[in-house]
């Protein structure tokens, strides 16, 4: 279900991965109508991985909600599951293939954070800022430059005195508009 597109964007689903691309489309099409393309990378990636770690970590109820909000010059993604254990950042050693989701969220992200979600489960949130993604930068200053003939020569137009309307001048050639 996806509530009102104006300012607020609602998803929710079962965290598997088929369901974790197609919310990644949604938020980038949420966000591309909200004119803030430059954001969809940083908030697609950031989405992926709060909905991964329910994914691997929530205990049986994988269901989630995603929210994305636009308030004045900050977008907040978050996602609610319904697993009340609240993540850590973990150190992850260079081999290790999983452990860095938190850490890249909060390293794209302009602030982050998990919040209890009453007794039943938890929000993790992230914010990006709008203010840099909205501004749009200056077209290049070009100099205008203006070219003036010193001297302007006049044209003159040679005027034939009316003849009768619909007739042509007595001078003027007969000719035909089709080559041939």
């Amino acid at each position: 279900m996806i509530s009102h597109p104006s300012r607020h964007c609602t998803v929710e689903l079962q965290a598997l991965p088929s369901r974790i691309g197609q919310v990644r489309r949604i938020v980038s099409a949420q966000l591309r109508y909200w004119h803030l393309d430059p954001l969809i990378d940083k908030a697609a990636l950031g989405v992926t991985e709060l909905l991964t770690n329910v994914h691997l970590h929530a205990r049986t109820d994988k269901t989630c909600t995603v929210e994305i909000e636009l308030l004045l010059d900050r977008l907040t993604v978050s996602v609610r599951d319904h697993d009340p254990r609240i993540p850590v950042v973990a150190e992850a050693t260079p081999e290790a293939t999983t452990g860095r989701g938190l850490s890249m969220v909060a390293a794209m992200s302009e602030s982050w954070g998990v919040r209890p979600d009453g007794d039943a489960g938890k929000v993790v949130w992230f914010t990006l800022p709008t203010t840099a993604a909205t501004a749009r930068p200056a077209p290049p200053v070009r100099p205008v430059v203006h070219s003036v003939p010193e001297k302007a020569a006049p044209v003159f137009v040679e005027l034939e005195p009316a003849g009768e309307v619909g007739r042509a001048p007595a001078h003027a050639p007969a000719g035909s508009a089709v080559a041939g």
